[in-house]
């Protein structure tokens, strides 16, 4: 490791004075001129991560569903999944170091890790469309060469598309081409394949208009689309050509503000759906005849698909296990219809994309979706091995035609994270298969109605819980003191959990009427508010 070099082009990547961030789920967040040195220091965290686990390791420049002058940067681990723990300790320490302790925290991160730095080392890199975007990358291929890594630098790419190129590389080509044109064939081949079985109900039924948060799905849906056009027509709105990334559209605005982005036309009964910046997230939404707005989100997409996928699992007649992954935040009525309708194991976990894909891969199939759109289908290296096998052996037409199916749903799905182009795909062919509308989709159960609300206190540590956060821990008497607010109102429960990154506690309440479920998330908020250290306004009835 030379030192020397490494001080040097430090020195022209130099750390803000005072600047301290944290790598979290998302990797480092912030606006986008407090990130050069962040960036070269990630370019050199990446090749002792690719030294150490002596595969490639992917860096995606992005700050997702953010606004356009914000960026950020993640890692990407060797199987495609997220950073590993301890490693986003490193990163923390090494963003954060200063200028001259820069030599001496990277040599304890190569000895705290057992680093082998005779290793080779090679690192892919991709970035979203922001317009800081491409100057940050070229400051992760400073810190690469610095240290004497190799690198691929694939240029303008969806966040997913760079977990599928990591995960390629890593398994000799097994799971894919790791080139675009390999990701655009093997998805297209797939969604192809699986849909020949559907039998066409006119043009309007194959049509969906597709909102791309002026971002980067727009660019790369656009060269896709015409792999599979026979099976599928899309329109593209919010491409990119004017209007801000994620300004007013996305899947995040539409989700939270429960409307439809701005910049597209939609008609009753027309299917829509939204991406989010950099094309992980996906939620469907569409008017009804009296022009009043419904979204269907990312639990009415985790129950499609595992109750898709239960037919073809009981006609092949293996033992495979299929299990839903949630958080505290499903709806409850997503919760009732799997357990007790489609008959389905459901499993909740803490909040946040690494506890569902860590939970879902106990499962020979695990399904994730969090309700903002963000998920997958993981099958077990075992189950697909299995699905293959039999879709070459088994005499029976019917049961050959239930394995091949899941042969493609396998191929379709992006193993290595949430895709939204590949979620889309994924749900299109099941409407197709099934002949289902989107209201129809939508109809297969309705929500509770929910509020979410956020409480103000001096410090968020005051709160632990337990039960994957549906139960409060500490302070003393507060799960109590919502156990009995709970008991006043039909269909109802309520949660309340620490925010990860401030000083604030996050409500959530739902309840058999928005009356209900507004008058309970206000009461639990005033709770955590006298019994937590609410700090500044009181929470009002009526927010």
């Amino acid at each position: 490791m030379d030192l020397d070099a490494v001080t040097k082009q430090s020195a022209l990547h130099a750390k803000p004075d005072g600047l301290t961030l944290q790598y979290g789920t998302a990797g480092f967040r912030t606006k986008a001129e407090h990130l050069d040195h962040v960036m070269f220091r990630m370019g050199l965290l990446a090749v002792l991560r690719s030294k150490q686990t002596k595969s490639t390791i992917g860096v995606m420049v992005t700050a997702s569903h953010n606004p356009e002058e914000d960026n950020g940067v993640k890692l990407v681990d060797p199987l495609g999944e997220m950073l590993a723990p301890s490693w986003e300790d490193h990163a923390t320490c090494l963003a954060n170091a200063e200028e001259q302790d820069l030599p001496r925290v990277l040599v304890d991160i190569g000895e705290k890790a057992a680093v082998n730095l005779h290793q080779d080392a090679f690192v892919v890199i991709g970035r979203d469309t922001r317009p800081s975007s491409e100057k940050l990358s070229q400051s992760v291929i400073d810190g690469v060469t610095v240290l004497g890594g190799q690198f691929h630098d694939y240029g303008l790419l969806t966040t997913p598309q760079l977990h599928y190129m990591v995960y390629c590389r890593n398994t000799s080509g097994q799971y894919g081409k790791a080139t675009i044109e390999g990701y655009y064939q093997k998805l297209s081949a797939a969604f192809v394949e699986l849909t020949k079985q559907a039998s066409c109900s006119g043009d309007d039924q194959r049509t969906l208009k597709v909102d791309c948060a002026n971002g980067i799905g727009a660019l790369k849906l656009r060269e896709m689309k015409h792999y599979f056009s026979q099976g599928l027509s899309v329109q593209l709105f919010n491409d990119g050509t004017k209007g801000k990334l994620n300004h007013l559209c996305g899947a995040d605005f539409v989700k939270s503000h429960q409307k439809p982005p701005q910049g597209i036309e939609m008609k009753s009964h027309e299917r829509c759906c939204s991406f989010d910046g950099d094309a992980d997230r996906i939620v469907y939404y569409y008017h009804d005849a009296d022009g009043q707005f419904h979204l269907v989100d990312g639990d009415k997409i985790a129950a499609l698909i595992s109750s898709f996928l239960k037919e073809p699992l009981l006609e092949i007649g293996d033992s495979l296990s299929l299990g839903v992954v949630q958080t505290a935040y499903a709806n409850g009525s997503s919760t009732r219809y799997l357990e007790e309708v489609m008959k389905v194991p459901v499993y909740c976990t803490k909040t946040g994309v690494k506890h569902l894909h860590h939970k879902a891969q106990e499962f020979d199939i695990g399904v994730y979706f969090e309700a903002n759109g963000h998920g997958t289908v993981l099958f077990s290296k075992a189950a697909e091995m299995k699905i293959k096998q039999l879709a070459k052996e088994l005499e029976e037409d019917k049961k050959r035609k239930a394995a091949k199916m899941l042969e493609n749903v396998i191929d379709l799905f992006n193993q290595a994270t949430g895709d939204a182009i590949s979620d889309m795909l994924v749900i299109e062919a099941i409407l197709a298969l099934k002949g289902l509308t989107v209201q129809q989709w939508d109809a297969l159960y309705t929500d509770l109605p929910n509020r979410q609300l956020k409480v103000k206190v001096a410090d968020r540590q005051v709160i632990s819980t337990t039960d994957a956060e549906r139960q409060a821990v500490k302070p003393p008497g507060l799960q109590e003191a919502i156990n009995e607010l709970v008991k006043k109102y039909r269909l109802s429960r309520a949660f309340v959990r620490p925010s990860g990154t401030e000083d604030i506690v996050r409500v959530y309440a739902e309840a058999d009427s928005q009356e209900n479920a507004d008058s309970l998330a206000y009461e639990v908020s005033l709770a955590v508010f006298q019994l937590a250290g609410g700090i500044g306004e009181r929470p009002q009835p009526g927010f």
